[in-house]
This record gives C-alpha cells, structure tokens and sequence, in this order.
C-alpha cells in the first residue's frame, strides 16, 4: 500500500497524509479552538497598534535551526 501511495503525483500524496494525519486526532475540543482563536485575535491586535515586538522571518528561522541543531546533540 506504501509503495502505491508513493507512486501518486504530490498533490495526493499530501492529501492521503493529512487524512491519515487527521484520523489519528480526536475530536476539535471547542474550547482549545476559542482560546487559541482568542489568542491570535489579541497577537493581531498587539501588531495593529505596534505594541508586539517582531522579528524578521530570517532570524527567526534561524534560531529555531539553532535550538534543533541543540537539541539533536
């Protein structure tokens, strides 16, 4: 079955992933969703007013590289 799935143009192939990604989670719970919702709502609003401190995706990008690299060691 691997082998065949392999075998599709990527577009399926990411679709049959997130599929069998999607079937190993249980059911949203609402009330994770509403707090995360309301968490991206209040990060958005720290950027509209200038509040939020932000930093270039490069660099960002980076450190993340840097803590993995940490991490493997």
């Amino acid at each position: 079955m691997l082998a065949e799935a392999l075998q599709l143009p990527p577009e399926e192939r990411a679709d049959v992933a997130k599929r069998l990604i999607d079937s190993l989670d249980g059911p949203a719970d609402e009330d994770v969703e509403a707090a995360w919702l309301a968490e991206v709502e209040r990060r958005l609003q720290d950027v509209d007013r200038g509040t939020a401190t932000v930093k270039p995706w490069d660099e960002v990008r980076e450190r993340l590289a840097r803590r993995l690299r940490a991490n493997r060691k």
